[in-house]
């Protein structure tokens, strides 16, 4: 089968589209990194020329739906497609409300509608789902689909049961696995409960999982010890699924750069706001501007956009934010180990706390300021070889120079500092001699914020210190007040 493409694929998307492109029901498993959500379009397009769909609704988690419409689908849809393109948003303008209600009349030309995974919870979204695909012959993708791997979550519920009235289906992530072969029930049950053949989460529990009963007191409760028949499992999903990791994708670049947005809550947003204008006023009117004064301007903010603020004394101030949670978000989708950069000690440190309770305390090491030289070498050591060692946490300054962390193929950037020649060093430390993979580098964003102009000017080789004399950064600051 041939295929229309605006991009040109890489042999491992090529394959999963031609496995795909006319199936009812299909998973795309592809690591984060190796472009599924390309392979997504291409089939939405493919479809559409086919007459097969006139609508396509992507649901995904709040930090990526905005990609797909803000890059996604720009870069990879073909121009002549040319669809309307609606945004769910449960905070949406009287102008986004207005538009979203005439999408659902208005069938002239192909709809794609992107929502947020956490709209289902509610009963505004799939109330408005069902006016808006009344009638229509449509294709409904959940992006990161262990969202809905939990088969009693309420979200997970409203999603099934809307996907009964898809002509098609898809999930896409990069790791349907986070905690235990069970997870994939749900995500595949979404497509097709015949798929696996099993009708019943208990069902399929009692095939594949190991179920002890054990007592505490005077209760009695069955516990999941262990999994069974797994290579049959295998099977299975091998009919309905394509699996790419990036040690398989051998066409990939050797460096792969990729941005996950982090929303602001209201408080931070209130902060952010008040902060931006009087720095605003501070660059506008100040007669001597000096660099060191501007960076420490863009300091203050990204420190609030990491969760906290600085007073004048020194005294830190948390306040609430999504930051760490976005971050544990995309280490789910990464397969092997990850190193995290920060700018701050203070992050580093909360980094640290949130892994260890998660994945356990032998999992993490860090390497700062304050890690004195023999802990600094047990830290290389034990994430270079002990294979329960998976993240490594840093900051730039620290550990960005003459370290080899080459056990890695992910990079999460949690923040940024301004040097160039940090960024560019950090990346180097596992995309070196011995790294035998392509590596993955996800930059953790604030949308509409300086956040954003940071990393693009670091990806675009550009010195921020040479932009700091106060016209960039003004620029900066009036480009995202329009934004918001």
């Amino acid at each position: 089968m041939q295929f229309k493409y605006k991009t040109k694929p890489y042999a491992h998307q090529e394959e999963a589209l031609q496995r795909s492109h006319d199936k009812k029901n299909f998973a795309y498993f592809m690591e984060m990194g190796c472009g599924k959500s390309k392979v997504l379009i291409d089939n939405i397009y493919w479809l559409w020329q086919q007459k097969l769909i006139d609508t396509a609704i992507i649901v995904a988690p709040k930090g990526v739906y905005m990609n797909w419409k803000n890059n996604e689908i720009p870069i990879h849809l073909p121009d002549d497609m040319n669809p309307d393109i609606y945004l769910w948003k449960a905070n949406a303008t009287r102008n986004e409300k207005k538009k979203l209600v005439e999408g659902i009349s208005k069938r002239d030309k192909f709809r794609i509608l992107i929502m947020n995974v956490e709209s289902f919870v509610t009963k505004k979204a799939p109330g408005f789902l069902e006016s808006f695909t009344h009638r229509s012959e449509f294709l409904l993708a959940v992006d990161e689909s262990t969202t809905i791997k939990n088969i009693k979550a309420k979200r997970t519920k409203a999603i099934m049961k809307f996907g009964a009235t898809a002509k098609y289906k898809r999930i896409l992530t990069g790791s349907p696995i986070t905690q235990s072969p069970l997870d994939l029930y749900s995500q595949c049950a979404f497509l097709n409960s015949k798929l696996l053949g099993y009708d019943s989460y208990w069902s399929f529990q009692g095939r594949f999982a190991i179920i002890k009963q054990q007592r505490m007191g005077s209760h009695s409760f069955n516990q999941v010890v262990g999994y069974k028949n797994l290579d049959e499992l295998t099977q299975k999903l091998k009919l309905f699924a394509h699996r790419t990791t990036k040690k398989e994708a051998l066409d990939l670049p050797n460096k792969i750069y990729t941005t996950r947005q982090v929303e602001l809550t209201s408080t931070q947003q209130e902060h952010y706001e008040s902060m931006k204008k009087t720095s605003v006023i501070f660059l506008e009117e100040g007669e001597m501007v000096t660099a060191p004064e501007v960076m420490t301007r863009l300091l203050r903010l990204q420190q609030l956009l990491c969760g906290y603020l600085v007073s004048d004394d020194g005294e830190t101030v948390e306040l609430a934010n999504n930051r760490i949670k976005v971050m544990m978000e995309v280490i789910e989708e990464m397969e092997g180990k990850v190193i995290i950069w920060s700018r701050f000690r203070y992050d580093i440190k909360k980094i640290k706390n949130e892994l260890s309770k998660t994945y356990g305390s032998g999992s993490v090491v860090t390497y700062y300021g304050d890690t004195s030289q023999e802990d600094r070498d047990s830290a290389i050591d034990r994430f270079q070889n002990d294979k329960d060692t998976r993240f490594f946490v840093s900051n730039a300054q620290t550990g960005g120079r003459g370290i080899t962390l080459t056990a890695a193929s992910n990079v999460i950037y949690y923040s940024n500092d301004f040097n160039l020649e940090s960024r560019k060093q950090s990346e180097d430390r596992c995309h070196r001699i011995g790294q035998h993979k392509p590596v993955l580098y996800v930059d953790l964003v604030c949308p509409n914020t300086v956040d954003v102009h940071i990393v693009k000017s670091l990806l675009q080789k550009d010195k921020i210190a040479n932009k700091t004399l106060g016209e960039e950064v003004l620029e900066w600051l009036k480009i995202s007040e329009q934004k918001n």
